[in-house]
Order: structure tokens, then C-alpha cells, then sequence
């Protein structure tokens, strides 16, 4: 049966997408200060594609084109010719100098307690139009930080068709001030989050939140820019978090789809600022089942390599060959530099939408999906013990910011009591949906 729309959407249409990525195949394309480790360290959709008919998040999902389980090798994108250093010419931000000067930036009061902060400086959505993230004050204690999702783009096609691809600006993100559902409930007393400061940080640049790079891209004759600034965006935002809550006692990061993988890239950097802090991340639906080639493609496009944290040796991208890493290195890098933390994956055993581009990709069944997904989870928890994953039936695609967080089951586990255990810092079980199997 299918799911009934939502009036907020949290990603792309996968529908619309279809087309445009078998098309890929036959196409030609264009072509941080270190920071001291811890004690306990062992080395550490959404703006919205908003359409009636077309809003679950299975069909309207935040973006799964994101880094590849099995990035394979390839030596004409080695770190050697894609460093940051040969980037430069394509980087519009020099995060040597990027410390945000003062964030006392421009709001705009919204609905139901939102505050929308408009960043400026060298802040922007793919296209140009004005960056902006959202903040729901509670606790000062208590700080959720939340990736939006919303596909991604990293050649000549995907960037042509960008508007259908992933979300270009923060419009969806500023209707959804009367949005109760999921973790954005403000009355429902299971939410984990009941309470919290809430920090929106929206998605509007194509690249995962990860990108430093203005892309020239073409369409038959005509050229156009893609401004793929996520990394640029987020340092506006965390700078701000960072000057408002000086010493909060619960952090949660967390992210759908897209936002999945900017949750376990930038948590390492919550982590660091907030040493003394319980800080904990959740990806939810973003397993990085992709196609071999996909990291080697998007990575250099997006001038990647300066969001990763140098001070980590695993993820120091000036030494570690980039088209070698797969999302679990990742997982196990942050992980394991932050021994003492909390690092957590939520997926569906055949999420219908990173099925959808894992297909459009040419990458094979639902069940190969299903089979890679679950041998990378069991990958990164052989490499990273403070790793945890809940793994639930059915295929949907994003469960937080959706009422299914309160009632979706696996083997026997209520997910939000498993999430409430995270958020508690109590020992939890990995949940294995057993019941898929028969």
C-alpha cells in the first residue's frame, strides 16, 4: 500500500530521477586547525521538493546519492591529482581564514518558537539564493543538531536537472514551521527530544553537505554554475551553535538520507568543541550503497577533502588515498578517534529509495542493495566497538522526521526506546531485523 503524502517533504523525487540517471551511463561529463585529542580517544528532504502528489518519503526521499560502499580505485582520481591543493582554483572559501567573523547574523522570528538566522558572507544554495538555517530554542542543555537530506548532484546531467535531483534552496525548510511529526513533535511525550534546542541545518547545495567548490557545469551550449558550498554553510551554522551554547550537557547529531552523511562527517567536529559534552550521532537512512564510481565522480566536483578532520589519521585526505574509503571508514574514523562516544546507523532492510538509486545506478537488485547494506554495517562494526545499528523491516526511506519513529518495531525493539537509550547514553543492543529473513 502506499504512503500517504506528507505536507513537508524531506528529499527529491526518486520518480523524477529515474530517467535522468540511467541516462548517465551513455552520457559524457564534463569532466582545520588540529585539535587536541581526547582522553579516552584511541587515536575520534528536505528543503522541499514539496508536490502533493508525490510526498512519502519513499517517493520524495532526502538524497541517497552519497558516498559509495565499494569506491573502487582509480588512479586518475588518486589524492595525488585531486588534493585540496590542486582544488584551490574551484575553492570560493579559504577555510584557512573561514572562523566566521562574529555570528550576531540577521533572524527573522517564525511560527511555533522557529527563529530563521541568515548567515550571509559566503554562505549560498546551489544557485545563489540566500543560505539560511532555523533554530527552535529549549534547553540550553540540550542541543539537537539536524542534517537535512535532499539528494545530490556532481556531473553535467544530475546538475541540469538540479531542481528534480536535490533541494537548490531553503524554501521547504521555512514552510514547515507547523510541522509536528517525528522529531519535530513538540507535544508527543515519547519524542526523545521533547524539549531540546532544535537546529535545523538545511541542505541546499547538491554535495552531501560536504562540498567547498563553484562548479561550472554545461547543458548542450549553455553553462551554468553550481555552488556546492554544504561545508561552508555547516561552518556558519556550528560557528553559530558554538557561540550561543558554550557548554551544553547533551548533544545529538543526526541527519536523514543526505543529511546521514553530513551527521558522521561534522559530528567529529561537535565532538571536538564539546569535549566534556554527551555527544552522540545517528544517520538515519544512509547506508552509502552507491555504484563503485560514484565517490571518484562527486568527490573532486565538490573540493571534499577540506571538510574531513586532517587531525584524524584515517580521514587525513592528505595522506589517505580518498576513491579507497567506504562509508564504514568513516563510521571508524570519527568512531574510533571518539572512543567514548556514540555512533549509530538506522536502515530499513529494503529502503525503497537508496534501493531506487542504487538500480538507477546500475547496481543490481533490491536484494543485492539489501546484502551490501548489511555487510557494510557489519564491516563498520568490526571496525568501530562504539558503532550501533537498528535494522527494521519494510522499505521506508527517513524514519525521523515521520510519526512511524514512535511505532516502528524490530525484533521485538520499539525504535524510539532503542534511540531514548542512545540519547540516555545506556547500553544498547544492535537490532537485526530477523524477521526479514523468513
Amino acid at each position: 500500500m502506499q504512503r500517504t503524502r506528507r505536507p513537508l517533504a524531506f528529499s527529491v523525487s526518486s520518480a523524477l530521477l529515474a530517467g535522468s540517471l540511467a541516462l548517465t551511463a551513455c552520457s559524457d561529463t564534463t569532466s582545520n586547525p588540529a585539535p587536541s585529542q581526547e582522553n579516552n580517544s584511541v587515536a575520534n528532504n528536505s528543503a522541499a521538493n514539496n508536490s502533493p502528489g508525490n510526498n512519502s518519503p519513499g517517493n520524495n526521499s532526502p538524497g541517497n546519492n552519497s558516498p559509495g560502499n565499494n569506491v573502487a580505485n582509480n588512479a586518475n582520481n588518486s589524492v595525488a591529482n585531486n588534493s585540496p591543493g590542486n582544488n584551490a582554483n574551484n575553492n570560493p572559501v579559504n577555510n584557512a581564514n573561514n572562523d566566521p567573523v562574529g555570528t550576531d547574523y540577521p533572524s527573522i522570528e517564525r511560527e511555533n518558537g522557529w527563529v530563521e538566522y541568515l548567515p550571509g558572507k559566503d554562505t549560498s544554495c546551489s544557485r545563489g539564493t540566500p543560505y539560511a538555517f532555523f533554530v527552535r530554542e529549549g534547553d540550553p542543555n540540550k542541543v539537537l543538531v539536524d542534517f537535512i537530506g535532499g539528494g545530490a548532484c556532481w556531473n553535467d546531467l544530475t546538475c541540469s536537472i538540479a531542481g528534480s535531483i536535490f533541494s537548490e534552496d531553503v524554501e521547504g525548510i521555512r514552510r514547515m514551521s507547523n510541522y509536528n511529526e517525528g522529531i519535530y513533535s513538540t507535544d508527543n511525550p515519547d519524542n526523545p527530544f521533547l524539549g531540546w534546542t532544535h537546529v535545523i541545518i538545511p541542505y541546499c547545495t547538491g554535495d552531501i553537505h560536504w562540498g567547498n567548490s563553484d562548479q561550472t557545469y554545461t547543458q548542450g551550449e549553455e553553462s551554468f554554475e553550481i555552488r556546492h558550498r554544504g561545508a561552508v554553510n555547516t561552518r556558519a551554522v556550528l560557528a553559530w551553535l558554538y557561540d550561543n551554547y558554550a557548554a551544553p550537557s547533551d548533544i545529538f547529531v543526526s541527519g536523514c538520507s543526505a543529511g546521514a552523511y553530513g551527521s558522521i562527517l561534522w559530528s567529529a567536529d561537535v565532538m571536538n568543541r564539546y569535549p566534556e559534552a554527551r555527544v552522540t550521532q545517528l544517520g538515519d537512512s544512509g547506508a552509502g550503497i552507491i555504484t563503485d564510481d560514484f565517490f571518484s565522480d562527486s568527490f573532486p566536483r565538490w573540493n571534499a577533502f577540506e571538510a574531513f578532520p586532517t587531525y584524524i589519521s584515517d580521514l587525513d585526505l592528505n595522506t589517505v588515498d580518498y576513491t579507497t574509503l567506504a562509508l564504514p571508514d568513516l563510521y571508524a574514523g570519527v568512531g574510533n578517534f571518539y572512543s567514548n562516544r556514540t555512533i549509530a546507523q538506522f536502515n530499513t532492510i529494503l529502503d525503497e529509495n537508496q534501493v531506487f538509486y542504487f538500480q538507477a545506478m546500475g547496481g543490481g537488485s533490491a536484494e543485492v542493495w539489501s546484502e551490501r547494506m548489511l555487510a557494510s554495517i557489519e564491516d563498520t562494526h568490526a571496525q568501530a566497538p562504539n558503532f550501533r545499528s537498528f535494522i527494521a523491516p519494510g522499505e521506508m526511506h527517513c524514519i525521523l522526521p515521520y510519526d512511524e519513529l514512535y511505532t516502528v518495531t524490530s525484533d521485538g525493539v520499539r525504535l524510539v526506546d532503542w534511540i531514548q537509550g542512545l540519547v540516555d547514553q545506556e547500553p544498547v543492543e544492535d537490532v537485526t531485523c530477523e524477521e526479514c529473513g523468513e
